[in-house]
């Protein structure tokens, strides 16, 4: 039942829940229609406030003064037109409604919405000025704003907030987009942050203040106090240094925040800048007027400044604490030997009072100025007038300020675009130093969501391989007529010395008109250790080679590539080149740029691991459980290969079975790999059939030109793996042969129908890589068996016809179907298992496999593999 007001009673006063509530209700109104503008709407609304601001802007400073009985109203005049004119100037450009950027080369685009309903508190010092800033800066972004003002400074604020409020909304802003609290209290601005429909708070104002807005639980924007040093350096220019110090410190009686609250002065320039300084109104205090002053600015309770000073003039602040000084004083300067509670004025002022300090040196000026802003002024600013560029960078490095100013007075540097390019603001936020969200000056940027709409993306992908290939037999005689080699080490195996080898590079090296130097490094075991690359490296230290030659299978090229990077570079990490990556190109650990101190050739005299054409390298840790590591970087691709048939014309029927099956699980590899594309697809595909057309007869008659097949099949593979990269064949026979020293192609071989299987199958977990939209690993099996003449009517059957295949191939090169039929013992295998499948997913192979694995899984292809099972 509504009660009617007696003729005559006053209004009730609203209760400060009841008023917030229909201020919020307002906002959210407002914030919905505002949704209905476009860019031009905003900006011709904030262009009508800047203009409103200015036309009213000495009648508010009036106002400002009268009410508060502080500050200067001519510099009150000068931050209103800050308030509108510069920040106007500064944000009227910005795209803050709707798409903002869109950049087509790159796929995405950027979108701007307002963050919501803003809670605007504002301070005593600079009140009309802060609240036409927050006003302009939140319609240009599309937010309302409810006020809540400093009681001492209500009806100015008012004031400002009505005539930028009415100009909004004469230009077309939505009603209730600019409100205040009518009735201030602490309750009732609590209340105002608080509530759930405020999104964000902007608060200005006592440390108090700012400290309850963040803890709110919502996102806030606020300043924290600044107790900001200024160090005059002995090389500064000490007229310009005390001009901005008076400057800035008697602006508006020294109540911007940002404003010099300790002046530090090298000794050797302190006589001379407290003489300028007296001559031009700064009065230097005594012993017993240090104390009256400091009794009167600091309440020593609370350590704070004393409200009723704050904003006076020195003159006035001189005649409360009995003192008797110039009319013409500007500044009342205290001379103090310490910072902190027993030093009372090192504290923030907010008035013309300003610390003194004299300092030996720039070291001890620094660790000053740290001091000072260390009690409480953490994150705010800081200045130093000095032309050392090295004093400057270090005053910058040590002091924790967002803002550091140089050669100019504080006040007007801090705020922006008047000494600097700093973005011009009222809100001056300390970040972290000062329990802030954000160092920036804020501004419209800081009251918007971004939202980035990404589109897909596909990554660029590359084809790298050798600079030079030569291949046919008789191809080693390039090493004769190689530019630019004069001291040449072989590296290689005892079985490369045997066969005579060693001897065919030499007689090609010594044909050349010009002697060189050569040295030979035969020390490669199979597999090849970490141990063995720090011996090869020594050599290469000692005998500093400008030409590296490779020869040999895999072992003898991967140790070479290693020997010469650590060579050119012996401070380089084993353990961070070993690191996995997801992109080649995004790893952590770059690799050198290899090549400055020799070339790297490589000569393969197996045809299986491709290692010539390839960026990869596989070393084994011996300390880790021989671990094997596959060390992949573009920088490990020889700068020659040369693919001669000569070097496996005699290889044995078992190295021929198990580098031939190597060639075949790399091409396979590489064609169903998620980076598989159009530049390796063919050459995946030519080495699968090259394989399957030549490594039976390879195997049982030796056949020259079949094995001249092989020798091309394995090249052609490494270049297709070396780009589309490999898959959980390679890393499950990795760390398999680690453990189990078993050959590495029989290894690979024995796994390859387990593991065609398992990535035939429904992924448990999809790959991931942008161009891999979906799984067609199946599929891709499936046409390597149609275009191997194999039955492949469906998808299922061509996966089985190629397992088969294979299997069929494994059983003509006598090589086992499962790793029991190794002699294994089954106790130690299951030992293993588990561990080994968890460093299998760790492998470098795993990432570009065409189902991404569980641990779990790995183990299970080990089982089957080893006991033959589920085929």
């Amino acid at each position: 039942m509504a009660i009617k007001e007696k003729q005559g009673e006053e209004k009730a006063v609203p209760t400060a829940q009841v008023e917030v509530n229909r201020l919020v209700n307002a906002a959210l109104k407002a914030r919905d229609e505002f949704m209905k503008l476009d860019q031009d709407q905003v900006d011709r609304i904030t262009q009508q406030m800047a203009l409103a601001g200015l036309d009213q802007h000495m009648i508010l400073a009036k106002m400002a003064v009268e009410e508060t009985g502080r500050g200067v109203y001519e510099d009150k005049i000068t931050k209103n037109i800050f308030a509108t004119e510069y920040i106007y100037h500064s944000i009227k450009s910005d795209k803050t409604v709707g798409v903002i950027e869109e950049n087509l080369y790159e796929n995405y685009r950027k979108v701007a919405e307002p963050i919501g309903v803003i809670a605007g508190v504002t301070p005593v010092t600079n009140p009309t000025s802060t609240t036409m800033f927050k006003a302009i800066i939140a319609m240009k972004t599309r937010n309302p704003i409810i006020f809540a003002f400093h009681p001492s400074a209500q009806k100015c604020s008012e004031a400002a907030a009505r005539t930028v409020m009415e100009a909004a909304v004469n230009a077309g802003a939505p009603e209730g987009c600019i409100q205040w609290v009518a009735t201030p209290s602490l309750e009732a601005t609590s209340l105002l942050m608080n509530h759930p429909d405020v999104a964000l708070v902007l608060a200005t104002g006592g440390s108090a203040m700012v400290k309850a807005a963040y803890s709110t639980g919502k996102p806030a924007l606020g300043v924290g106090p600044g107790n900001v040093p200024c160090f005059i350096e002995k090389s500064a220019d000490l007229h310009q240094a005390v001009t901005d110090l008076i400057l800035s410190k008697t602006f508006d009686n020294g109540m911007i925040c940002a404003s010099e609250q300790a002046v530090i002065i090298e000794e050797p320039i302190y006589a001379e800048t407290k003489r300028l300084m007296s001559e031009l109104g700064c009065y230097f205090l005594n012993k017993e007027e240090t104390a009256a002053v400091s009794k009167l600015v600091i309440n020593e309770d609370k350590c704070a400044v004393n409200a009723v000073i704050v904003g006076q003039s020195a003159a006035s602040i001189a005649k409360i604490a009995n003192i008797n000084v110039p009319d013409n004083t500007k500044i009342l300067v205290a001379e103090l030997n310490g910072v902190g509670p027993d030093y009372p004025l090192s504290a923030e002022k907010l008035s013309p009072v300003l610390a003194s300090y004299k300092v030996k040196n720039a070291a001890q000026g620094i660790q000053r100025a740290a001091e000072v802003t260390a009690f409480g002024g953490m994150g705010h600013s800081s200045v130093i007038h000095s032309k050392d560029d090295a004093v400057i960078a270090e005053f910058a490095a040590t002091l924790k300020t967002g803002r550091v100013i140089v050669n100019s007075p504080s006040t007007h540097g801090a705020i922006g675009d008047l000494y600097n390019t700093n973005l011009p603001s009222l809100t001056l936020g300390c970040g972290s130093y000062g329990h802030n969200s954000t160092t920036s000056n804020v501004t419209a940027v800081n009251l918007l969501n971004i939202k980035r709409v990404a589109y897909r993306t596909v990554n660029m992908q590359w084809f790298k391989v050798p600079p030079k290939i030569y291949f046919e037999k008789g191809s080693t005689q390039y090493l004769e007529k190689m530019p630019d080699i004069h001291r040449i080490l072989i590296v290689t195996d005892p079985v490369m010395v045997k066969l005579g080898y060693v001897e065919r590079v030499e007689y090609y090296l010594r044909k050349r008109k010009t002697p060189v130097a050569i040295e030979v490094f035969s020390e490669v075991e199979p597999d090849p250790s970490v141990e063995t690359v720090e011996r090869g490296t020594r050599m290469m230290a000692s005998f500093k080679p400008d030409c590296v030659i490779a020869l040999g299978g895999g072992s003898p090229m991967d140790a070479a590539k290693a020997m010469w990077l650590f060579y050119e570079y012996p401070e380089t990490s084993f353990h961070s080149l070993k690191m996995k990556f997801l992109d080649i190109r995004k790893r952590v650990y770059k690799y050198p740029r290899l090549g400055n101190k020799a070339k790297f050739v490589a000569i393969p005299t197996t045809s299986g691991t491709g290692s010539e054409v390839t960026s990869f390298a596989v070393i084994t840790d011996k300390k880790s459980g021989n671990t094997k590591y596959p060390l992949a970087d573009y920088e490990l691709t020889p700068d020659v290969a040369i693919i001669d048939p000569e070097y496996v014309y005699s290889l044995p029927g078992t190295a021929v079975a198990d580098t031939g099956m190597d060639v075949l699980t790399h091409a396979i590899e590489a064609y169903v790999s998620v980076m598989a594309n159009d530049y390796t697809d063919g050459l995946a595909i030519k080495a699968i059939q090259l394989v399957f057309e030549n490594l039976e007869k390879s195997y049982k008659t030796a056949d020259p030109l079949a094995r001249e097949k092989m020798h091309n099949a394995s090249s052609i593979a490494g270049m297709a793996f070396a780009n589309a990269f490999l898959g959980i064949n390679h890393s499950l026979a990795h760390k398999w042969g680690g453990e189990f020293h078993t050959a590495h192609g029989r290894t690979n071989a024995i796994l390859m129908p387990y593991v065609i299987r398992y990535n035939a199958q429904q992924p448990t977990k999809f790959a991931s890589f942008p161009k891999y939209d979906h799984f067609v690993a199946d599929k891709r099996y499936a046409e390597i068996a149609r275009i191997l003449g194999l039955p492949a009517r469906t998808t299922e059957e061509g996966v089985n016809s190629l397992v088969e295949a294979i299997r069929k191939l494994n059983r003509t090169l006598d090589i086992p179907a499962s790793f029991g039929e190794l002699g294994i013992d089954p106790q130690r295998f299951e030992s293993r298992v588990e561990e080994l499948a968890d460093r299998a997913f760790e492998d470098q192979c795993t990432t570009a496999n065409p189902r991404m694995p569980l641990v779990s899984e790995l183990a299970d292809i080990y089982r089957k593999a080893f006991y033959g099972r589920g085929e």
